[in-house]
């Protein structure tokens, strides 16, 4: 009992922390009829997670989990840059464009790339206890739903902005960072499943996991930071609070669902191995050690 209602209580929070980052950051933004388009974003994001939960309960699969959240970043920024070209007529804004291009190119990598890992893995851990549990499962799907809004609100605030300002130093320094995060996230997810083909049980410490124990997450981190700084130009007011991106985003995979639950496995798994425990005393757990 006391872990369904922490469940809903979670739920609820969650959701209600998103309608007040959007409220705030809707302030100025693009009207579609009379609904901002920063809302309908929101809406459709959270539509979304839940209706794809209902088929994935009864049928007790994660199978489409991930799937549905790159989807989602995909529609959602689909919608904002929609609203934004009707808005613009026939001007460019290189900010929009840009944006919009990194998120579907990020959504389309990993969401292809989890999806065809769940096929051949055929279960995540993560979800074994969660997917028979209605509320629990229920609180993982409304969780992604917050993932999607929250992690892309930087981003899609500033195409939905109608402030238009060419592109300058944020514009460029945040492209090349992002650039270099999609990057280093990418290699990183390759060498891991090319390494797990030919070591099914061991742990992978070569290439950029030489130099950290969760590079993918890393170059994460870094690609949201400069949707970010792109974005932080034209932003004002209240428009501000969709900074939080890069902030959540660390703070998901450093404490809550990423490094925290990996390292964990690692540990029970590998925790024995002396190889393991030099691995883990001489590699950093995110940052990489560039120089060694």
């Amino acid at each position: 009992m006391k872990e369904t209602l922490q469940a809903y209580a979670t739920i609820i929070i969650s959701t209600c922390i998103c309608i007040l980052i959007a409220l705030a950051s809707a302030q100025g933004g693009l009207i579609s009829g009379s609904f901002p388009v920063l809302f309908l974003c929101i809406s459709v994001t959270f539509i979304i997670q839940w209706l794809v939960f209902i088929p994935s309960y009864y049928w007790s699969t994660e199978r489409f989990y991930d799937l549905t959240g790159s989807l989602t970043f995909i529609i959602v920024a689909l919608i904002a840059f929609y609203n934004k070209n009707q808005f613009l007529g026939n001007e460019f804004d290189f900010r929009s464009i840009a944006i919009t291009v990194f998120i579907l190119i990020w959504a389309l990598r990993l969401g292809s790339y989890l999806f065809l890992r769940i096929l051949k893995d055929r279960e995540d851990r993560r979800f074994k206890e969660w997917k028979t549990s209605f509320p629990l499962f229920l609180r993982t799907w409304t969780m992604q739903g917050m993932w999607v809004f929250l992690t892309s609100v930087s981003g899609i605030t500033a195409i939905c902005s109608r402030n238009i300002i060419e592109p300058g130093a944020y514009f460029y320094i945040g492209c090349a960072l992002w650039i270099f995060g999609f990057l280093f996230e990418s290699i990183s997810d390759y060498q891991k499943r090319k390494f797990k083909v030919q070591n099914p049980d061991s742990f992978i410490s070569s290439g950029l996991w030489s130099l950290s124990r969760h590079p993918n997450y890393f170059g994460e981190i870094v690609l949201w930071l400069g949707t970010t700084i792109i974005a932080f130009p034209v932003l004002q007011g209240y428009q501000y609070f969709s900074l939080i991106s890069p902030i959540f985003v660390f703070w998901l995979l450093t404490k809550v669902s990423g490094i925290p639950i990996l390292e964990r496995h690692a540990d029970k798994t590998w925790g024995d191995q002396e190889d393991y425990k030099k691995y883990k005393e001489s590699t950093p757990v995110l940052v990489p050690k560039f120089f060694k």
